[in-house]
This record gives structure tokens, C-alpha cells and sequence, in this order.
């Protein structure tokens, strides 16, 4: 399915809860905002037509062009309204933000000129593409047995630790029936894993029966299940499911029996597969399910503890691999160093992916006698992957790609303005996905939440991979993707006009540009004619002219200038400029050293989301205007020198994170104070600080419980050796929803007594580092904390046993520097983790 799909969908769902709620814009412009609903339900249903669309000609595609460029402007116009709608419901925010008399006269014009430019394109894309009465998805199934042919044992390379480690579960007699998923991305082998352990000699002489299917991207349960029958060599015409099944019981009454279902990509119905293993025998039987989405293998009842994923191949794998098809003609050898020499460096591209191995192998071999043409090979990589010279690993990623819903495509692509190799912050990545409006809340979860579920959905598609992540939940802190995946999507985002890339898959900045990572060898002047960007990270280390742009850039959603190198008296230039865009979403000026205060140009940021100011060192003062920024969700000042956050926060209602706020004492004013928190009843995240001139009154005690939604508490109290303020810290009441439980600092050598499973009976993780604690036990029934950390606790004197019979839940624990602890199944002195199933 098109990107420009699910665009339309996002824009629809926009216009449509904006006349249902009646806006106040809605009902100024009642007839266009419905005509564009119109307009876009019409544009959707022609999109259906994927027969003609799979083979557009030009008129199309300029049509499809167009359309996008409507659906952005219409929806800079959106944008526009519903801030606006936003702030004028508070009369002493309309009148001195929005004051503008010609808006709804230029507005209305704007929506006239899209509608009427999307009527057009609509008649244009009518005349080849034909909305149908109703969709149906395509249920073609194709499934074949495994031919001879098919395998080839000389192929393979680096795979034998892979078997060995699959026969092992597979004849492994503690089990009756055994399920092995064999979960990667495409082309890294996990057919060809299946294919050698089908064909080994134990396997062999070990299973009476032994079926392969082969599953392509759709299927059909009776087609499978036929297909395991025929391999049976029984006849299958004429049978029904019910007479199928018990034909394939009787077929394997009694017999050990390996069944290996290919290349499976989903599993929504469930009835067909527990009826199948239902009638397989279970003594000494296996299935092999491979596959791209580990999630696929889960619900086909593999533990995870059985599923497989193969690492790509290492430098001397890889060599040896690439020699079997580029040397060919010599038996695999190379005896030139100039010839291996370029084969090495052309082998980094392919990143230790089989399939794009073998197939840059195969395209030298036919230039074994031509050192320039090689070299000309490695120069052109890129260009490589676009004309199709390696169009079978293409073609294989990209149906992970093209199997992707439409929601998580255009996500994926924003991976590509990324550079090669790059360890991408999800942080990062996800509040750019926010700030665009490319994910948003669902429900209860909020749009940060199902941001980190959308990376997980394409960490289990293999398409992305973990770099680092947290050991008790698997949060993924860090991740990148796969060369040969970038080319893939490289490739996609030049196609869907998001940007455009050099022959070294090197960004280009062009006037279509709707994203950009600004690095060295660019010049700001040339962001002047790129009006369209929407997202920019600034990857650059040199010193950038932001007085050079000022004024440009009105349709950003997203900037990113973490770490930017800025002078302080380039500072007040970077803040004219950034005044100036009234869409910006989501901003990242973290570790800017330069920056020591927020002006109060802050305020003209209406349609702020995202504020990410943590680690500016010399960050000591912002701006009292922040508090206009209604539709602020994540404020982070963690490292910031911040005294005090300004008086008025509480306003900022939609509020879901605040990072680094300060407790003060009540008696400071102009100040936020901890009784103006409760305000905030949607905040799910809280880290706090607290110091020796904290003071914390009667009244304020109970306001952490207020916030029915924080899951998220942190309490730092590094700055603070005063007993009374610890004293105080004790008699909070505690958020009746919290998870997690972060203490730092806390030097007392019991927890505070709202600390307990009775008042935390939600909690899942406790964190508790550089504490006088000397005991842990709360003295009430067992907790349900499933993660626990502790570090540098000196003093913690703790027997394992009891730590087990207090949380009996626990299943993942991280410990380092708590030499006082005993028995305990890891290292207690030295970072030591435990988990569960390892014990």
C-alpha cells in the first residue's frame, strides 16, 4: 500500500474529529473542511485499485505526486486551525498570541485552492484508476514441496554452529513435541539453515516422515494442509478439512515425524494450526517455522527460548562465501591481492548478509579479469541497488517492507536520512515520529508509548536491530539498521519524495526535500530553497549561521540540534530563527553548552510538543512564557542548573513528562512548586530533584497521589544530607498507578514507609542506587516487582532467600557494588544480572 495512503488516513482522521468535535474553525469552514473529507474518502477508495496502480504509468504518478503535495498543504492548514482552536478557548491567550485579523479571510482562501487542486487530481487518477465497490485482499496462496534443485550444499558457509545448536533442541527427548522458530530478515539464511538440517544425516535416519512446505505471503489453510497430505503421496481431490486432518493423522499415526513451514508472515487465524498440531504425533515430532516477524512464531505456540535467529557471517565467513561465486572459474580461490583487496572493501557494504554476498559475487564474476570494472562496482554501490544489478536482496527486503501496514512504511523511512552504520537514539527517532504526527496516542497509551511499539514491531519484522537496551523490559535505548536494509529504503524514500541521495547513498538537499540530516558538506544558504522540509537533524560539527536561514523553514515539524556546536553569540540568532516556526512540534536543543537561558520567544511556539533541553550545563534560567505552551506533552531539563521552573506549569494540562524539576521552598515565589503538580493529571512520567533547601509542607504531602496516571517516579536527592528533608520525603503518599521506582541518593537505611507492596501494589520495578539502605524488607506481604536494581549499597546486608520469599515475582535483577549481600546466583561486587529462566 502507497505512503500517500496513509496519509490521507491521518489527515481523514484529523478532519473528520475536528467536525465532530465542532471547532470553532470547523464551523467558520464547515463546507470546505467536509468537501475535503469528501475529497479524501474519494482519493483513498481510487488508491484501492492496486491492480492498476502496481503498474502506473506517468499521468499517474505525477497524479500521485500532486496529491501528496495537496495533503501537505492542506495539512499545514489543519495545523494552523487547530492551534489556533487550541489557545483562543482561553480569552487571555487569544488575544495577546493570536491577534490576526486576516486569518479566517487567507484560511478560507487556502481551503478553497486545496479542494479545488484535489478535484483535479481526482479526475486525473479517475481516468486509470477505478474505486471499487468494496476491498478485498487478495487470498492467492502458492505452495510448493522442496525439489532437489532446490538445495545445494556447497552454498553454505558459517551455518554448522546454527544446526548443531537447532538438532540439539530438536532431539532433545524432554519434550514430546517440539516447535523451533528460525526468526531474521531476508537473505540472511534461514531457509538455508532449514534446508541443511532437513538433509543431515541424523535428521534423516532420525524422523520416519519428513515434509516441507513452502508458505508465501498470503495462504490458505486448506492449501496447507493438502499440500502436507500430498507429501504424504496420498490423494487429496475430493476431501473436505475435516476428512484432510484425519487423513494426515492416520498418514502419521505412530511416526516421528519433521514438518517445515517456510517463509510464514502471519498468523491471524489460529483454529486451522491448532487443529493441524492437534493430529500431529507427539513423541520425538518437530516443526521448523522460519520467519521475518518473531511475533509470528510466538503465536505459533514456539517459546522463546526455542526461537533461533542467525547472525550475519563474520569477515572470514564472508570472504569465503563471496570467493565460491566471484572466483568461480578458479575453484573459489583468488590470487590477485588487488582483486581481494576490492573484494574486502565491497564485502563491508554487504554487511555479512548471504544473499547480498552471493549476489554481488555472482555480478563479478564475469569481470574476473577487469580490476577498473570492480572498482567501478564499489564506487557505484548505490546506483547499484537501484538499476537492479542486485534486484534478488532487494526484491527480498523488500517485501518485509511492502508487508509492513501502512502506519509503520513511513516510519521506517525516516531511518534513511541516517548515516551509514549510525546508532540511532530511539529517544530520537520516536519524538520525531511524534512531532510529525506519524504516531498518536491510542486510547490510554500515549503517543511516546505506542512510538516504542511501533519500534518493536519492526525489531520483531527484522528490519531494525537492537543496539542496547533495558534488561528487565527490553526498551531499546539504541538501534540501527542493516546496510543492505538502508539501500532498500533509500531507495524507497527517493521514490515517495522524502529525499534524495547521491551515488554514495550521501544525502542531497533538493527543493522537494520533506526531510533532511544536515551534515558538513552542506550550506545553510541552500536551506533557503527548501521550503518543504519537515524534519531536520543537524548532523554537522562545525559552527552553524543560523542568522543565515532566519525567517525559512515554516513547515517544520521537527529540528534536532542536540550536541550542535553554538557560540552564545550565536544563540540569540538561533532563537530568532526558531521563533519563527509556528509549526515546530518537537524541538531538541539537549547538550548545547552555549545556552544558559530560554528568551521569551519561547511563547510564539504555539503548536509545541516536545521541549528536549537536557544536559545544557549552563542552562539556568527559562523564560516564565513557557507556560502559554498548551500543548506541550514532554518537558526534559535532566543536567540542566535550573534553580527553579517559573509559576504557572500547573496551566500546561496535557503535560505527560517532566524531567529535572527542583523542589524548592514554598516561601520562593514565581516559582513552580510541588503543590502546582497535581495540575498536572496526565503526567505518566516524573523525575524530581531534590536538595537541602527542599522544603516540603502539610499540604503538599499527598500530591504525588493525585496523579492517577503517573507510572514513572524518579526521586533524586544528590544535593540533600539534611535529615528533615528526608524526614518529609517519608510521609508522601504515593501515585496509586506507579510501575517504576526510581530512588537515588536516598540516605536513609530503610526505605520510606510508603514504599510497600500495599501501596504500590502496581509496581514492577524497583531501582534503588547510592543508599544507606541496610535492610529491604517491608515487613508486609510479598511484592509483585518482576525487575529490581540495586547498586552501591554498601551497607545492604541481604540473605537471597529472603529476597526471593519478599518478591516472588521477580524475574530479572541487575546488581553492582553491594558487597554485603549473600548467596546470591550473580555477581553482587562487579555489574552482575540474573534472569529467571537462567537460574
Amino acid at each position: 500500500m502507497l505512503i500517500v495512503d496513509s496519509m490521507i488516513q491521518t489527515l481523514t482522521e484529523q478532519v473528520f474529529k475536528a467536525l465532530v468535535n465542532q471547532s470553532k474553525f470547523s464551523l467558520e469552514f464547515s463546507g470546505q473542511f467536509k468537501q475535503m473529507k469528501t475529497g479524501l474518502d474519494l482519493a483513498r477508495a481510487l488508491l484501492a485499485d492496486t491492480e492498476n496502480l502496481n503498474h502506473k504509468n506517468e499521468t499517474v504518478r505525477a497524479g500521485l505526486s500532486n496529491l501528496k503535495e495537496v495533503i501537505y498543504k492542506a495539512d499545514d492548514v489543519l495545523t494552523d486551525c487547530l492551534v489556533r482552536d487550541e489557545y483562543t478557548k482561553d480569552a487571555s491567550w487569544a488575544v495577546n498570541l493570536l491577534h490576526d485579523p486576516f486569518f479566517y479571510h487567507r484560511t478560507g482562501k487556502k481551503l478553497r485552492d486545496i479542494n479545488r487542486h484535489m478535484k483535479e487530481i481526482e479526475k486525473t487518477l479517475g481516468r486509470f484508476l477505478k474505486a471499487p465497490d468494496s476491498i478485498h485482499a487478495d487470498d492467492s496462496y502458492q505452495v510448493r514441496g522442496i525439489m532437489s534443485q532446490d538445495w545445494n550444499p556447497t552454498d553454505t558457509i558459517g551455518l554448522d554452529e546454527d544446526v548443531e545448536k537447532i538438532k540439539s533442541w530438536m532431539f532433545d527427548t524432554t519434550k514430546p513435541l517440539h516447535r523451533i522458530g528460525i526468526v531474521g530478515m531476508g537473505g540472511l539464511g534461514k531457509t538455508t539453515i532449514s534446508q541443511k538440517i532437513f538433509h543431515d544425516v541424523k535428521v534423516l535416519a532420525h524422523f520416519d516422515k519428513m515434509i516441507w512446505v513452502c508458505v508465501s505471503q498470503s495462504f490458505s489453510a486448506e492449501r496447507i494442509m493438502r499440500s502436507i497430505l500430498e507429501r504424504l503421496e496420498e490423494n487429496v481431490s475430493g476431501f473436505g478439512l475435516t476428512q484432510i486432518l484425519r487423513k494426515i493423522q492416520g498418514g502419521l499415526k505412530g511416526k516421528r515425524c519433521l514438518i517445515v513451514m517456510d517463509d510464514v508472515w502471519s498468523h491471524t487465524e489460529v483454529d486451522w494450526w491448532t487443529n493441524l498440531c492437534s493430529v500431529l504425533p507427539e513423541q520425538n515430532s518437530c516443526i521448523i517455522i522460519t520467519t521475518r516477524n518473531e511475533d509470528v512464531a510466538i503465536s505459533m505456540g514456539v517459546e522463546s527460548s526455542r526461537i533461533h535467529r542467525p547472525n550475519t557471517l563474520n569477515d572470514d565467513e564472508s570472504w569465503s562465501l563471496f570467493s565460491k561465486f566471484a572466483f568461480s572459474s578458479s575453484r573459489g580461490i583468488c590470487t590477485d591481492d588487488q582483486f581481494e583487496n576490492l573484494g574486502k572493501e565491497l564485502l563491508k557494504k554487504c554487511g555479512g548478509l548471504p544473499l547480498a554476498i552471493k549476489t554481488i559475487g555472482s555480478l563479478l564474476a564475469s569481470k574476473i579479469k577487469s580490476p577498473s570494472q570492480w572498482r567501478d562496482v564499489l564506487e557505484s554501490f548505490h546506483a547499484l541497488t537501484r538499476e537492479g544489478k542486485a534486484s534478488s536482496v532487494m526484491a527480498s527486503l523488500r517485501l518485509s517492507y511492502d508487508e509492513l501496514p501502512p502506519f509503520l512504511k513511513q516510519c521506517m523511512l525516516c531511518f534513511s536520512i541516517y548515516r551509514e552504520d549510525a546508532e540511532i537514539s530511539a529517544d530520537q527517532l520516536i519524538h520525531w515520529w511524534v512531532g510529525e504526527g506519524l504516531v498518536q496516542g491510542k486510547g490510554s497509551k500515549t503517543a511516546i508509548e505506542v512510538g516504542y511499539e511501533y519500534l518493536a514491531e519492526l525489531i520483531s519484522r527484522c528490519l531494525v536491530e537492537i543496539v542496547q537496551q533495558r534488561g528487565f523490559d527490553g526498551r531499546v535505548y539504541k538501534c540501527k539498521i542493516h546496510d543492505m536494509v538502508r539501500e532498500m529504503i533509500i531507495m524507497i524514500a527517493e521514490e515517495e519524495e522524502f529525499c534524495s541521495f547521491s551515488e554514495q547513498s550521501r544525502q542531497k538537499l533538493t527543493a522537494n526535500s520533506r526531510w533532511l540530516s544536515f551534515i558538513d558538506e552542506m550550506d545553510e544558504k541552500s536551506l533557503k530553497y527548501s521550503s518543504k522540509l519537515r524534519a531536520m537533524l543537524l548532523m554537522s560539527s562545525r559552527r552553524f549561521e543560523f542568522d543565515r536561514i532566519s525567517g525559512f523553514l515554516r513547515s517544520l515539524r521537527m529540528l534536532d540540534l542536540s550536541n550542535c556546536t553554538v557560540d552564545e553569540t550565536c544563540v540569540k540568532d538561533l532563537f530568532n530563527w526558531i521563533s519563527s516556526l509556528k509549526r515546530l512540534a518537537s524541538l531538541n536543543l539537549s547538550g548545547i553548552q552555549a545556552l544558559k537561558e530560554v528568551p521569551s520567544s519561547i511563547h510564539k511556539l504555539l503548536n509545541l510538543q516536545l521541549l528536549i533541553l537536557n544536559g545544557c550545563s549552563h542552562l539556568e534560567k527559562i523564560h516564565p512564557s513557557i507556560t502559554n505552551l498548551k500543548k506541550l506533552i514532554i518537558l526534559d531539563l535532566v543536567g540542566c542548573p535550573i534553580q527553579y521552573l517559573p509559576q504557572g506549569l500547573g496551566r500546561l494540562s496535557y503535560l505527560q513528562e517532566l524531567s529535572g524539576f527542583k523542589v524548592v521552598n514554598q516561601h520562593r515565589r514565581q516559582c513552580f512548586q510541588l503543590l502546582e503538580i497535581k495540575e498536572l493529571i496526565h503526567l505518566r512520567v516524573l523525575r524530581m530533584h531534590i536538595s537541602d533547601v527542599a522544603v516540603i509542607t502539610d499540604n503538599e504531602l499527598d500530591v504525588l497521589s493525585q496523579l492517577k496516571m503517573l507510572k514513572v517516579l524518579a526521586i533524586d536527592a544528590e544535593d540533600c544530607r539534611e535529615k528533615d528533608v528526608f524526614e518529609m520525603l517519608d510521609k508522601l503518599t504515593p501515585p496509586p498507578s506507579l510501575q517504576e521506582l526510581y530512588l537515588r541518593y536516598y540516605r536513609r537505611e530503610t526505605l520510606p514507609s510508603w514504599v510497600n507492596p500495599k501501596q504500590l501494589s502496581r509496581l514492577k520495578y524497583l531501582c534503588v542506587e547510592n543508599s544507606d539502605l541496610v535492610n529491604l524488607s517491608s515487613g508486609h506481604p510479598a511484592w509483585k516487582v518482576e525487575g529490581l536494581c540495586l547498586k552501591y549499597l554498601m551497607k545492604l546486608d541481604l540473605q537471597w532467600k529472603d529476597l526471593e520469599k519478599d518478591m516472588p515475582a521477580l524475574r530479572y535483577m541487575e546488581i553492582s557494588h553491594c558487597y554485603k549481600l549473600k548467596d546470591f546466583p550473580c555477581s553482587v561486587i562487579e555489574s552482575g544480572i540474573w534472569r529467571k529462566n537462567q537460574d
